[in-house]
Formats: C-alpha cells, sequence, structure tokens
C-alpha cells in the first residue's frame, strides 16, 4: 500500500494585533504603530519654496475604553541646519475617518476571538516652505505603549515618535516620498515559517532600501497624576515647541532582543534590504515593537527616510481544517475506526470542518494490495469480505491548509435482532419476550429491551408486568462479541381488563346532599376503554374515575362494568358501599334589616326544618347556641351571619345572611347663642355624633354675604368674633352653613339661621 501523507499545513502570518491568544487583553486603548510620508506638491506661491502634502497614518488598539485618537493632534515642524535643530512652527490636525483593519483571511488559522485595530489618517498641508540648506522634519509624539510588550524595557512608560524627515535634495527635486505597501498582519504563529511582504512603492522610481531599525521613543508618563506635567517632554503629550529632534531609540531587552532581532535571537528574523520581504521563524509567543526605516536614493543620494513602529505578536495557532468521519471510536482525535456488521459496502459519512475552507476530498483504500480511491465528499467503497482495511481520507491535497484521518475499517458477520411475545389477550397479566436472534460470529453478548413504558431489562427472556393498555413499540437491541449491534421494533397491541376491580370512594358514609369521588384503582385502563357506572340512585356516568352527587338518604349499591377496546369485559357489584344520612335544612330572618350605632341590637328567628341543635355566629364578635337569639353589636359595618343548625345523627346545615350596622353621623344646629362671658353657651357649634365625620366644613356668613368664621374642625366653634379674634360682632342673626361626609362617603349640607344675643 501507497498512503501519501500531505498533512503539512502551510501557515502564513495572520494578523496585527494587541493582547490575544496568551497574551492579556488590557482594558485601555494604546498606540500601537505608524508611519509618515510625503509627497512634494509642487511650487510655492513665493519663489523657491515648495509645497507639501504629508500624510501620518496612526493605529491603535481598540480594545478597552482608553484614550482615543488625538484630535487635533499637535504635530512640530523643524528645520535642521548644521547639526541645529529649530521649531519652525505647530500645527493643530485633526484625524480623518477611524477604519477598523481586516485581518488576512488564511484558511489554515483561526484567530482567538476579540481582536480589535483601527487606523486612522492626519493629512499635513506645508506651504510655501523655503528650500533651506538643511532639513525639514514633522514629527508627533505620544505615551505611552503596551506593557505586555516583551522585547523592550519598561513600555508601558516609553512612549513613541512618529517623524518624517524631507532632505535639501528632496527639497530642491520637489521629491515624493515612498509608501508602504502593506500593515503588517495582525498575528503570526509561533514556529511557523513567516514570509511578509513589507516592501514600499516609490513614484519616482528611486532606490529604495530596506532595514530593520529601533523604534524611536516620545512621551512619557508624566501626567497621569499631575495634569500640570502633561505637556512635558516626558509627559502623556509633549509640547512640539519645547520637544524638539533628536528623539532617542527605544532600549531592548538585550543580548535576547535588538532593533535588528526584535523578535529575539533564536528567532533570526531578518528583512531584505532589496525587495523588503521580511522571513523567519518566530520561537517565543509574546508582543515584540518592530522598527523598519525605508531608505530613499537618487543617483546616490538619500533623498529621505520612511520610518514605520509596529508590533507583531506571535501567538499559538491551530488549524481551521480538520479531516474527520462519522466513527464508532476515535483515537487521538485522527484515527477512525468504523465497525460495519454484515455489510462489505460502507459508505463514510464525512464530518470535517471548517466546509467552507475545504477544496477537495481525496480516499485511498489498501484492498487486496490495491488503492481504490474516491473524490466524493461521502465515499462508498465494497469491501471483498471480512476483515480489516486501513485507508486515510485526505482534505485539501497539496493545498495551503490540509489535513488527514486515517481510517480503520472492520467488516464483521452480520448479526440479526428478532424476538417474539406471548400473554393473556383479555386478562392482564406479564408479557413473556422470547429472543430470537442470531449472529454469524461467535456469540451474542449482550440484550437491551425497552418495553415503552420507560422500563426496560438486560436479561435474554424477560417478562414485564405492564400499568397502562395501549400500542406499545417494543425494541430489542442485541450485540455480539464483536460489538456488531441490530436493532428489531415491534408493536405489542395491549388491550388487557382488569383482573380485579378495585374502588375507592371519598367517603363511606356521608350527609345528603354530598358529592362523592369514586377512584378507580383499577390496572390498566385508559380513556379507550368502555366505562359504566351504576350509582344505585338512578345517576350513571362513563369517567374512569368520576363525581356523583347524592341528594337523598338511604343506602346505595354501586357497579362498574369495564370492556376493553378489543371486547373483553369485566364488572363489579359493590353491595351497600354508600351511605347517606338526611341532614337538616337551616334558615332565619331578622330585626330590624338594617342597623346603626345608635340602635344596634338585633333580633333573629330560626326558620329551619329538622334540627336539634342550633349555633350562632355574628360576625366574629360573638356566639350563641340560643334557638332564637337576641344580640347588640358592638361594632358598625356589614357582618356575616352565620347559623348552623345539626341534627340528631349529627349532620349539618349552614346559612349565612348579611346584616349592615350603619355608622350613623347626626348633626344638628341650634338657632342662637350667648358669648356674653357668663361661662354659659359662649361657643356656638354643631351638637350631635361626628363618629367617622369627613369632608367636614362649618362657615359663618352675615346677612351681607360676607364670611366671618370658618374651620374644618367638628369640635371647634364660633365665639362670636370675626374669624374667633378681635372684637364682638353685634348682635343679630348670620347664616351657619355646615357641610360634611358620613363614615360611607355620603355628603351632607346643612344651613341654620343664628341669633347671637348677648
Amino acid at each position: 500500500m501507497h498512503l501519501v501523507h500531505p498533512n503539512i499545513l502551510i501557515r502564513s502570518f495572520l494578523s496585527f494585533l494587541l493582547f490575544i491568544g496568551t497574551i492579556h487583553v488590557a482594558d485601555a486603548r494604546h498606540i500601537v504603530g505608524g508611519e509618515v510620508y510625503y509627497s512634494c506638491t509642487g511650487p510655492g506661491s513665493i519663489t523657491d519654496t515648495r509645497n507639501y502634502r504629508m500624510t501620518m497614518k496612526i493605529y491603535r488598539d481598540c480594545a478597552g475604553n482608553g484614550a482615543d485618537f488625538d484630535n487635533p493632534a499637535r504635530i512640530g515642524v523643524y528645520s535642521h541646519v548644521n547639526g541645529v535643530y529649530t521649531f519652525v512652527r505647530m500645527l493643530n490636525v485633526n484625524h480623518g475617518f477611524v477604519n477598523p483593519l481586516e485581518a488576512q483571511e488564511n484558511p489554515c488559522l483561526i484567530l482567538p476571538p476579540n481582536v480589535c485595530v483601527e487606523e486612522t489618517s492626519y493629512i499635513i498641508n506645508l506651504n510655501n516652505m523655503p528650500i533651506i540648506a538643511g532639513s525639514y522634519i514633522a514629527a508627533w509624539q505620544r505615551c505611552c505603549r503596551n506593557n505586555t510588550i516583551t522585547n523592550i524595557i519598561a513600555p508601558n512608560n516609553t512612549g513613541a515618535t512618529y517623524m518624517i524627515e524631507v532632505t535639501e535634495e528632496a527639497q530642491r527635486t520637489c521629491n515624493t516620498g515612498p509608501q508602504f505597501n502593506n500593515f503588517p498582519p495582525i498575528g503570526i504563529c509561533v514556529n511557523d515559517p513567516l514570509t511578509f511582504d513589507h516592501s514600499a512603492t516609490d513614484a519616482e522610481g528611486d532606490q529604495i532600501v530596506y532595514e530593520f531599525c529601533a523604534p524611536l521613543q516620545g512621551g512619557g508618563p508624566l501626567g497621569v497624576d499631575n495634569p500640570a506635567q502633561q505637556n512635558d517632554c516626558n509627559g502623556i503629550t509633549p509640547d512640539p515647541a519645547n520637544c524638539p529632534p533628536p528623539y532617542n531609540d527605544v532600549v531592548f531587552n538585550a543580548p535576547t532582543y535588538t532593533p535588528s532581532n526584535p523578535l529575539g535571537t533564536a528567532s533570526q528574523i531578518s528583512i531584505d534590504p532589496i525587495t523588503g520581504i521580511i522571513t523567519g521563524t518566530p520561537t517565543l509567543t509574546g508582543q515584540f515593537v518592530v522598527g523598519v526605516c525605508v531608505k530613499e536614493y537618487r543617483n546616490g543620494i538619500l533623498l529621505s527616510v520612511l520610518r514605520r513602529d509596529f508590533q507583531f505578536n506571535v501567538l499559538n495557532c491551530r488549524s481551521a481544517v480538520t479531516a474527520a468521519i462519522k466513527a464508532d471510536a476515535v483515537i487521538d482525535q485522527q484515527e477512525f475506526i468504523l465497525n460495519s456488521c454484515g455489510n462489505n459496502t460502507v459508505t463514510f459519512q464525512n464530518q470535517s470542518v471548517i466546509e467552507e475552507y475545504i477544496r477537495s476530498y481525496r480516499w485511498i483504500f489498501d484492498i487486496n494490495g490495491t488503492d481504490v480511491e474516491s473524490m466524493d465528499r461521502d465515499a462508498t467503497f465494497t469491501f471483498p469480505g471480512i476483515g480489516n482495511y486501513r485507508g486515510i481520507m485526505i482534505v485539501n491535497e497539496e493545498q495551503q491548509c490540509g489535513d488527514t484521518a486515517y481510517i480503520n475499517v472492520n467488516v464483521y458477520p452480520s448479526i440479526t435482532a428478532d424476538f417474539e411475545f406471548d400473554y393473556d389477550t383479555c386478562i392482564a397479566g406479564p408479557v413473556s419476550f422470547t429472543d430470537k436472534s442470531f449472529t454469524n460470529a461467535q456469540i451474542l453478548t449482550a440484550w437491551d429491551w425497552d418495553f415503552g413504558d420507560a422500563s426496560g431489562s438486560p436479561l435474554r427472556n424477560p417478562n414485564h408486568l405492564y400499568e397502562k393498555p395501549g400500542l406499545i413499540p417494543i425494541e430489542l437491541i442485541v450485540t455480539d462479541n464483536n460489538l456488531c449491534k441490530d436493532t428489531m421494533v415491534q408493536e405489542l397491541s395491549y388491550f388487557p381488563v382488569p383482573p380485579l376491580l378495585l374502588v375507592k370512594p371519598s367517603k363511606f358514609t356521608a350527609c345528603v346532599p354530598e358529592v362523592i369521588r369514586f377512584t378507580n384503582l383499577s390496572s390498566p385502563i385508559d380513556n379507550t376503554y368502555d366505562i359504566r357506572w351504576d350509582f344505585g340512585d338512578g345517576g350513571t356516568d362513563n369517567r374512569i374515575s368520576p363525581d356523583h352527587e347524592y341528594t337523598s338518604a338511604g343506602t346505595f349499591t354501586v357497579k362498574l362494568e369495564v370492556t376493553s377496546p378489543i371486547g373483553c369485559y369485566i364488572e363489579e357489584t359493590f353491595p351497600n358501599l354508600i351511605t347517606m344520612e338526611p341532614s337538616p335544612t337551616a334558615g332565619f330572618s331578622f330585626t330590624p334589616a338594617v342597623l346603626n350605632n345608635i340602635e344596634s341590637t338585633a333580633t333573629f328567628t330560626d326558620l329551619s326544618s329538622d334540627g336539634s341543635g342550633w349555633f350562632w355566629d355574628f360576625g366574629g364578635e360573638g356566639g350563641s347556641f340560643v334557638r332564637n337569639p337576641i344580640y347588640t353589636f358592638q361594632d358598625t359595618g356589614r357582618q356575616d351571619i352565620m347559623q348552623v343548625v345539626y341534627h340528631q345523627n349529627g349532620c349539618s346545615d349552614t346559612s349565612i345572611q348579611t346584616i349592615d350596622i350603619e355608622p350613623l353621623v347626626q348633626f344638628f344646629l341650634p338657632n342662637a347663642f350667648t358669648p356674653n362671658y357668663d361661662g354659659k353657651n359662649e361657643i356656638y357649634k354643631p351638637k350631635g355624633l361626628s363618629f367617622g365625620v369627613g369632608a367636614y366644613t362649618m362657615g359663618i356668613w352675615t346677612r351681607w354675604g360676607e364670611k366671618i368664621f370658618e374651620t374644618n374642625n367638628p369640635d371647634e366653634g364660633w365665639n362670636g368674633t370675626k374669624y374667633n379674634t378681635g372684637q364682638d360682632l353685634p348682635v343679630g342673626v348670620y347664616l351657619c352653613i355646615l357641610q360634611y361626609k358620613d363614615a360611607r362617603n355620603r355628603p351632607f349640607e346643612l344651613r341654620e339661621f343664628v341669633t347671637l344675643v348677648r
């Protein structure tokens, strides 16, 4: 047999990312890369000047809730002449749209979730810039980098500088500098070969030379705790006017990491100086800052230097494509064992994933020394007979992403499940099951019965008693010494009648009238059976467990008949099963029909029949055993009066009626009073009952309609002065109006002419 094993996954970079896989995901955004490039747009409007358009691209991790892109960004412009850097101007530039970076699609690899990198651009226009015997530099500084960066010292306290230098020669020739073609991937895989095209394009065809270089520092942590230090050169956002070039390189964790080996000496990552292609094999997981410098030459003269600062994130990756089939057993997620019992033709069910990344399938089986192949997704092979056969299924053979499943097929002798059952059709009893299964292997080893009622048995020939009738599916699964299985299902028509009818009434003795619950304990019975009840008082029912009301006294014989759907019949008579005792009839009247808090005594008259004892409950206030009681109520409101009448046999009847004790409010107004300070009849106010009064108002008016007194207090009266203060009012006739609501919120109004006499 000659099997091909192309399970070599050609894995590549994936994405530039911040804190993924084994890298901790921070809670704040950080600037993670950037570059500045320029173009000369032509001569300025002033002689010997140039106009420039510069573009600064900045990249950030967009996880968390940290700082946004600076808006505006403070960009410093400097001149560099004879080794001296001079501040020229500061530009406040707003950024453009914020766009997410898309990860490069690689079907071989699956990135961890929540990968998120965004970019934006700042457009810088410099017009009428004089041609100088030196360079112009545009720079932006910002703190800080991710504290999870592996290869530099104190990354969380180390900022970044992004700058471009326009040399004297570039000014004179109105040069346009190179631009990078691609941004690094969001992640790369440890121990996988890396090949990334980090080239740039120069519109004028100048010579370009690539090299790894140290990224630049810029800013620091000052200003986090003291905002006044934020614009220091070591602050979060350095002031360009006070922080000119030259800028320091970031400090690498030497000797393991250097600018030329940013992923570690063991990784041996390199960049081709001519093509800009980065190659190597990363050997350590983590997050690494990388700097790339592109020098532009024309006729051997340096025109500009394009710098990029970015992060490589090295992580453990896994293949997105996995070869798999449906099998009876799987070893190490790669070897699939499939047993075919009694069938030489096998159709394999392909379960390979991720299906949208799969382009081809190739099956190979060694059958009698010959490789038999198929390219179908779900392949079918016919094997010559009983035996063991080995093969493979290759996914994406010789493609970028592939995998191989190793298949072991066992073709075993046939096995057949079979059984029969026996039972008494009409009389409920156990069903006997007899196994008739057979195998061409050595022996049957296991029996798994499902009796269709949530029970089963491992016995070869079991018996089973059913509690419920019906058309019941019986399943038998048999297994032989090769672990081959076969299944047989048969339907059992089970509709016998119970061997004995059992009835349980809720009461055997009761008082008329009473509803008796007859519980049918007979089994098996369901709603498909014909049920006939005779309760002995002329009443009948066809429910399995009915309720029946007895309305007359006596002793009653109950009969039950049961017929199954196939005609099996049983009946049972229960002599003198129920005894109903006679009951009295309660009833009463009372006078008066309505009481109040002044007259609260009621007389009750018994109207019951067949009673030998009485009990009264007067709304929970009190009770009595007198046949015709008299009761005085202590409280107002509606009270439920209950009368219980007892028969001499112990049966009783109850009657309930409601009596109303009205909360009466009564006022009357005097027609005169004498506020003459003799201590008699000095105050004018209403007389009567004020229990439960609400919305009370009493006012006094003169004959000319002037209100001279008002109160909302039933206990407060008028003393004969205006609003009960000041000088005495003259003798005469005044109008009193009294308004109120009683305890049941009914409104009342009283009017009276009152004479003031002194």
